[in-house]
């Protein structure tokens, strides 16, 4: 029986051992996937108006909704 002739392993094909580092990379999306976000409507946060400011970490930062609809964030 004749013996296929194979080719060396495309980078995809090879099999990566997998480190300490490597499994606490893979393991934080899933951590952060099963973690709950918790999520705020924008009318609720704008009332009716198109512009809010935030206070954060001392600075004033405003927030607009544009003609679009999109959100702009500016310091």
């Amino acid at each position: 029986m004749r013996e296929k002739h194979r080719l060396p392993p495309s980078r995809d094909d090879r099999t990566v051992a997998a480190d300490d580092t490597d499994h606490a990379r893979l393991s934080q999306p899933v951590a952060a996937a099963q973690r709950l976000q918790r999520t705020i409507e924008s009318r609720d946060l704008f009332r009716g108006d198109n512009e809010i400011l935030i206070s954060h970490d001392g600075a004033i930062y405003r927030m607009k909704i544009t003609r679009q609809g999109k959100l702009i964030l500016n310091k």
